[in-house]
């Protein structure tokens, strides 16, 4: 039996659209995921285009690449509207995201983010209180204004990678259980050894988050990827009507509610690392102060149930995407988002399948080409 043509090592988003996008276009696709500690699987469904304030704080030196990378953050969550409509829906909303001001000084920030902003392209404004009343009348007293980025949004995750995941099955993509360990290009086809079998193929696609550094260090391609490990929680159904995706313009978190009434609080807060094969411990700390800020910014939250709290695995690089062939082994691409990896993976996906078969992408890759981190 001939190989497929190609395999793709990691089976979240990025993974899932790409194995489409090559299954769709007539290629066979072997997808193999390690089926733990994917971020995208834990991943609380945000659409983020606006730079986020917890990023900007924790890793200052990467948000120039951010800030340079806003157009195509705005470009990603345009393809989630297209693949929610392709293939969903997702419950996927884009009514804008607010991040919140306490007040003068966090608004000073937001203002000043906001010009940068919209000199890259984003739709942004900075609403006062009054303004705020009209669409988000659920927020607490002491939120003095916000900063509206309208590209951003919020869906569902698991009924998207759900729905993925069914149409890979329809599609007759190979879909194995297993972790790639090691990569080797024999001069004809690319060898994957994983922890239960081994692999071949014409090409292969790393789209492995935080298990891609140590498969393409020995193509001399020291990737600075970093796994952090993160939580999250959601709640019994709510009766606030939380159109939007809403942020804080210094503490760490995200908060958006469902269909269903629920709402998902996540954002930032850290859990405990167990090592890249155990999921992430919940941190008590995390949990009570990620609920207690949820419910000072929107008090009717505090009234609720948690349902459940978990942990996974966010990866970032170096504030910016890594997609396109290694220069040292150029049947090896690398699909790799920076952070707000789940809002870019679409794209991210779209990108890596079109180069893998020699196509035009949607979006000019040369400035997250890999080769930047070659040695």
């Amino acid at each position: 039996m001939r190989a497929p043509d190609i395999l793709i090592i990691g089976g979240g988003i990025v993974g899932m659209v790409a194995a489409v996008e090559l299954a769709e276009a007539g290629m066979q696709v072997t997808l193999v995921d390690a089926g733990i500690n994917a971020g995208s699987t834990a991943n609380a469904g945000s659409l983020h285009v606006q730079m986020q304030s917890r990023f900007m704080r924790l890793y200052p030196a990467q948000v120039a690449n951010v800030e340079a990378s806003l157009p195509f953050y705005r470009a990603a969550a345009d393809e989630w509207t297209r693949l929610d409509r392709r293939l969903g829906p997702f419950e996927l909303i884009r009514k804008g995201g607010l991040m919140l001001a306490e007040g003068a000084d966090q608004l000073a920030f937001l203002e000043a983010k906001a010009r940068r902003e919209e000199r890259k392209g984003l739709s942004v404004d900075i609403l006062d209180r009054a303004s705020l009343d009209r669409i988000a009348p659920w927020l607490g007293p002491q939120i003095v204004g916000a900063e509206l980025c309208r590209e951003e949004g919020k869906l569902n995750p698991l009924t998207a990678n759900t729905k993925l995941r069914v149409h890979l099955q329809a599609l007759g993509v190979t879909l194995v259980r297993d972790q790639i360990v090691h990569l080797a290009d024999n001069g004809q086809r690319i060898v994957a050894a994983g922890r239960l079998g081994a692999y071949q193929a014409d090409q292969c696609i790393v789209a492995a988050a935080w298990g891609a550094k140590k498969l393409v260090e020995p193509f001399d391609m020291p990737l600075p990827t970093e796994a952090e490990p993160l939580h999250m929680n959601i709640t019994e159904p709510g009766c606030a009507s939380i159109q939007h995706l809403v942020q804080h313009a210094e503490r760490s978190i995200t908060l958006k509610q469902f269909s269903t009434g629920q709402i998902v609080i996540g954002g930032g807060w850290p859990a405990i690392a167990q090592g890249m094969l155990q999921v992430p411990k919940v941190e008590a700390g995390s949990l009570l102060g990620n609920v207690a800020l949820a419910a000072r910014l929107v008090p009717s939250i505090g009234g609720l149930r948690i349902l459940r709290s978990w942990a996974g695995i966010n990866t970032t690089i170096d504030g910016t995407s890594a997609i396109g062939r290694l220069p040292k082994a150029a049947r090896i691409l690398l699909a790799l988002p920076g952070d707000a990896g789940y809002t870019l993976g679409p794209l991210v996906a779209k990108m890596a399948a079109a180069l893998a078969q020699g196509r035009e992408p949607p979006y000019d890759p040369q400035p997250f080409n890999p080769a930047r981190f070659a040695v």
